[in-house]
């Protein structure tokens, strides 16, 4: 969570206004800017870290109620900052931007409703939420990467991006749905993980 902040910091930064200049590093027919390469490190430290924390919890059999509840919101975040990133530059990713918000916040407060009203949870991401993040990150790296993307590979980019997040929300509220007909259907009596 400490990295988000700064590389959010990192890809706004009004550095011509201060009169720095950004060096500029060719790879063979890309061009990249050094700010571009430091926010992908920095992104894949992050992600780095975070698969780490998971595995040694797991494998140590430390995984705590805290843990389970701030992963998720921190892996949230960094595909927020992820996307404000490339936001800066491609003005109209900020349409992902708020897809991304509006399906976390309502897939959390119907979760949380489910939890409580039914006595049921998820066990975990779902595969199609761990879709939905992978295809995120790939070509959220892909336009940080190559910022000079042409136009129409931008947009296929981008339809891409909305029709996992489209998905992941329909199939996320769908298994929900499954959880209060079960409800309705069978009782509450016990606590179920589906």
């Amino acid at each position: 969570i400490i990295m988000i902040p700064v590389i959010i910091l990192i890809a706004i930064f009004p550095y011509s206004q201060f009169g720095i200049e950004i060096p500029m590093l060719q790879f063979g027919f890309v061009t990249l800017s050094a700010v571009n390469i430091v926010m992908l490190v920095l992104f894949c430290i992050a992600s780095f870290t975070d698969f780490l924390d998971g595995y040694l919890a797991r494998k140590n059999n430390l995984v705590t109620t805290f843990g389970k509840f701030a992963d998720p919101i921190a892996d949230k975040l960094m595909q927020l900052a992820m996307l404000v990133c490339v936001t800066v530059r491609v003005h109209y990713m900020a349409v992902l931007v708020g897809v991304l918000v509006i399906k976390e916040i309502v897939t959390a407060v119907v979760g949380a409703v489910v939890i409580k009203t039914c006595r049921k949870r998820l066990n975990g991401a779902k595969w199609y939420g761990k879709v939905c993040t992978f295809v995120l990150y790939v070509i959220m790296i892909a336009f940080i990467l190559l910022p000079d993307i042409p136009s129409n590979i931008r947009t296929i980019l981008f339809a891409l991006c909305l029709i996992s997040l489209a998905v992941s929300f329909i199939m996320y509220i769908r298994i929900y749905a499954i959880m209060i007909a079960d409800t309705k259907k069978r009782g509450d009596a016990e606590f179920k993980v589906y």
